[in-house]
């Protein structure tokens, strides 16, 4: 393979009329004259999208498709396309075309001008309310504190060099999270500002749960701050007791003790609440311990499909 060669990874779940993106990225690497490669990966979709991807992989040149056994998740996915990807850089694209394929010839050149990361940025977050914005840059400034990744207006778009990758690669963990994980790495990176699409078709396959979920795996894989920030809970509390058993005494021997049923109800709710988080941040570290232990494969291949062409001919 040519050591220019990029390598396109796009996952997909459940989406209709692949084709189109395809080809539309297809004819912009073409008009690049940037040699490629593309490889979809089915992450168990139930919609038929396989039987679309080897139709592709049929028609077209330079493509590759893999198919999970099961939906692993998007981050496998990706994990699944660099394991696979054999170009001396790659780009991770989404199936909708909200990241646009038209500037990754930029993107490209900016690789080729010595960038060993290209970051894509968004200039702005579209079709967002304001409660989900809010959110979102509320997440992003704790990551930033707590792990010192800044990940604001980041996405998934991104173009990596060979090395990045194969540091990628190396680590070793089971639960990834390749926004964040791409970023630890570090080597000559860049940022790259570029504006979202509307999705071509069909709708965003994240709910508001699968958002939350990641959001705590993000957290969890980067810093140990939430259970620092348990064991001040505790700290704070002990002090507070500690004051409260004071004037609780004092107001006793001076005879000036009343009754105080609601004062104690809510100090029984307030404690018994700050304890069930304390211990439900335990308890994701120690799922995701769990987790590391088994050493269970990211994800689990079942078909794979490829052009019989690859090289930049047609």
């Amino acid at each position: 393979m040519s050591d220019k060669l990029l390598s396109v990874i796009i996952p997909i779940f459940n989406e209709v009329n692949i084709e189109r993106g395809i080809r539309r990225t297809a004819n912009v690497l073409k008009g690049a004259d940037i040699p490629y490669e593309i490889i979809m990966i089915d992450d168990g979709s139930k919609n038929g999208a396989w039987a679309e991807i080897t139709q592709i992989c049929k028609k077209y040149d330079n493509m590759r498709g893999i198919s999970f056994s099961r939906n692993f998740g998007k981050e496998n996915a990706l994990c699944a396309g660099l394991d696979a990807a054999k170009g001396a850089c790659a780009v991770c694209l989404d199936s909708d075309m909200q990241f646009p394929p038209e500037v990754i010839p930029d993107m490209y050149k900016l690789w080729l001008d010595g960038y060993e990361m290209v970051l894509g940025v968004k200039k702005q977050r579209q079709n967002e309310g304001l409660l989900y914005r809010l959110c979102s840059n509320t997440f992003y400034s704790a990551l930033k504190k707590m792990s010192g990744i800044d990940l604001k207006n980041g996405s998934d778009f991104r173009l990596i060099d060979r090395a990045a990758i194969d540091a990628w690669k190396s680590m070793p963990e089971r639960q990834t999270f390749f926004r964040g994980m791409s970023s630890w790495v570090g080597f000559k990176t860049v940022t790259y500002e570029f504006d979202v699409a509307d999705r071509e078709e069909g709708e965003s396959k994240w709910s508001l749960g699968g958002l939350m979920r990641l959001a705590i795996d993000a957290v969890t894989s980067y810093t140990a701050v939430p259970l620092y920030a348990a064991t001040f809970f505790g700290i704070i509390f002990f002090l507070f007791a500690i004051a409260m058993g004071i004037q609780t005494l004092c107001m006793f021997f001076t005879g000036k003790a009343q009754g105080g049923f609601t004062t104690v109800i809510m100090l029984l709710l307030i404690i018994g609440a700050i304890i069930m988080i304390c211990l439900g941040i335990i308890g994701i570290y120690l799922k995701k311990i769990y987790e590391e232990v088994k050493a269970r494969p990211r994800y689990i291949v079942s078909k794979t499909t490829a052009s019989e062409k690859f090289g930049n001919e047609s």
